[in-house]
């Protein structure tokens, strides 16, 4: 019996030990892997503010865990951080789903947010990155397709990546050109600067936009950014095509630059109600303003379809847009929609032609948009304006 009861206080420290452990509810001690990996992205972010490149070592692998910080060591940076959406673990393996917010000093009114998936690895009971890319739909950064020299102009922050620094300041140049020519045209009421992204080929293009290279060949520059966006969104980015863009004369590359920074000035008034006959036209109408360029030299593929007899029905669809469409076809749209607005600028002057670009994009829906800035602004309507259009067309082209 003595026995029997001395056993039974042997086990009971084992029990009271597994009570301790396991819990009333069979519960396992906590899985801090996400605290962690947060913990290990906030020290990342804080490295790369403060340019630390020892701080930023430490919460990568060895094998090259400096390399992304080098890459961006030039951008400047006023905010920069993580937020971990979801974590996936296998051992000391886990993937991690983060959103990167970011913001450019001086330029960006609010943080640039973007989808991220980490890689990382568990050492010595420490997560540390193994790689950080882009993740979903989302495109490259540009620090994501090499290392990022930058060049400031009066009005513009140039980023490029394999490019020289003469060439990088020849973009700021233009940019800075094309920013009081668009404050010309449309007012002040705009950040006034620009950010251009520069990569090294037609493939950095299509990797910053997360799109096939097929879809912008041909393409020397478009504007990314939140259309109709308030004044707190982010600064948009113009991303230049440079194997498109090289082969411009000296006009050429002047009128891209203005035309995209006109899409950055415009954009808090551009919503889902503009048509593009009327953004495209009216950056095309900015970015020729005071050329000296006449309707001819502008249009040469309007002009061949009016002298065949062929002129348009009607102003160009948005489907008329695709950069995939027939190229003779894209430009016969660009240029329909610039001699649009040309001629409401000819006809009722630029203050109404200003006033009917707002009136269109704060209608809010597309239904009615043009409709009700025709009636409100110049005092006419579509039926009416299609026609004069013809006839402009016919009068400036034939």
């Amino acid at each position: 019996m003595a026995g029997r009861r001395c056993a039974s206080r042997a086990w009971l420290p084992v029990v009271l030990l597994l009570t301790a452990l396991v819990g009333c509810g069979g519960r396992t001690a906590p899985d801090t892997a996400k605290a962690d990996v947060q913990r290990v992205l906030d020290r990342r972010a804080a490295a790369v503010l403060d340019r630390d490149e020892t701080a930023f070592r430490a919460t990568g692998v060895a094998a090259g865990a400096g390399a992304g910080l080098a890459n961006l060591r030039a951008v400047p940076l006023a905010a920069w951080s993580y937020r971990l959406d979801g974590l996936s673990r296998s051992g000391d393996s886990a993937t991690a789903r983060a959103e990167l917010s970011y913001r450019i000093a001086g330029y960006d009114a609010a943080p640039v947010t973007v989808d991220r998936a980490l890689k990382l690895a568990r050492t010595g009971g420490t997560w540390r990155v193994t790689s950080d890319e882009p993740s979903g739909k989302g495109g490259d950064q540009l620090w994501d397709e090499g290392t990022v020299t930058t060049v400031r102009g009066e009005h513009s922050l140039v980023l490029g990546v394999g490019q020289s620094g003469a060439r990088l300041r020849s973009f700021a140049a233009l940019a800075d050109r094309a920013v009081p020519a668009v404050s010309g045209a449309w007012g002040a009421d705009w950040s006034r600067h620009v950010v251009v992204l520069v990569p090294a080929s037609l493939e950095g293009m299509a990797g910053l936009l997360g799109s096939p290279a097929s879809g912008y060949r041909g393409i020397a520059a478009v504007t990314t950014g939140e259309a109709g966006g308030s004044a707190q969104a982010p600064a948009d980015r113009i991303i230049v095509n440079p194997d498109a863009y090289g082969v411009l004369g000296d006009l050429g590359k002047q009128v891209v630059l203005t035309h995209e920074t006109t899409h950055v000035a415009t954009r808090a008034h551009t919503t889902a109600a503009t048509p593009l006959w009327l953004s495209e036209g009216y950056a095309d109408w900015a970015g020729y303003r005071g050329s000296g360029r006449t309707p001819r030299q502008v249009a040469p593929e309007l002009e061949r379809a009016v002298a065949a007899g062929q002129v348009p029905a009607a102003l160009p669809d948005d489907g008329d847009f695709g950069f995939t469409a027939d190229a003779g076809a894209l430009a016969r749209a660009y240029e329909g929609g610039w001699m649009a607005c040309r001629l409401i600028a000819d006809h009722w002057g630029e203050v109404r032609l200003n006033e009917f670009y707002r009136a269109v994009g704060d209608h809010g829906k597309r239904a009615g948009a043009v409709e009700a800035a025709l009636r409100d602004v110049l005092r006419t309507t579509p039926e009416e304006f299609t026609r004069l259009w013809r006839q402009y067309l016919v009068g400036q082209l034939g």
